[in-house]
């Protein structure tokens, strides 16, 4: 079973490539922020205090977000393997997301990071929230998100680099341009 941590900032293309990995590849899918929008809209205490967070720009605090998974990883038993969109966000995610496949007697295949230059990732979040209506998509929490990712969320790529499970994607080009590169880091693992 290989497990694949699609990563990258907001707006950097990995929900698209999740689908488009999913298609070719038949693996499961854990996407935090579906899970949070899906628990916001069910109006749960998670979805509630996670709304609280996101509105602000800010990251769910990681015990919420590993317990969370910790059960959705069980709805997987018999994948092909798993895309982890969104998840790990911190360094502490990360060591949790390797205990819980220990625990499974798994592991993390390889970390795919989409490299997207920052006004790019800005430009496509503002046409993004005019055309969902995604409320956390305007410029102000847009930027607050980008500087938390980058406080917060870029140090992932060092553990996994440490663990030599880093790959870098450039995210800039076609869909399908992109995805080819995914698939050939996909593959060789």
């Amino acid at each position: 079973m290989k497990h694949i941590v699609l990563f990258g900032p907001p707006g950097s293309g990995k929900g698209t490539q999740s689908e488009n990995i999913i298609e070719k590849y038949g693996y499961g899918h854990i996407s935090t922020g579906d899970v949070l929008r899906a628990e916001i809209a069910n109006k749960t205490d998670l979805g509630k205090t996670a709304k609280d967070y996101i509105n602000k720009g800010q990251l769910v605090p990681d015990s919420l977000i590993i317990d969370m998974l910790d059960k959705k990883l069980d709805d997987f038993v018999n994948a092909q393997g798993i895309i982890f969109d969104g998840f790990p966000r911190t360094t502490a995610q990360a060591e949790a997301l390797k205990q819980m496949l220990q625990k499974r007697g798994t592991d993390v295949s390889v970390m795919l990071n989409l490299l997207v230059p920052e006004q790019e990732l800005i430009d496509r979040l503002v046409k993004r929230g005019e055309t969902s209506g995604r409320s956390d998509d305007n410029l102000e929490t847009i930027q607050s998100r980008l500087n938390t990712y980058n406080n917060q969320t870029a140090p992932v790529i060092d553990y996994y680099k440490a663990e030599g499970k880093l790959a870098n994607i450039k995210g800039l080009g076609t869909v399908s341009g992109i995805f080819e590169l995914i698939c050939e880091h996909i593959d060789a693992v």
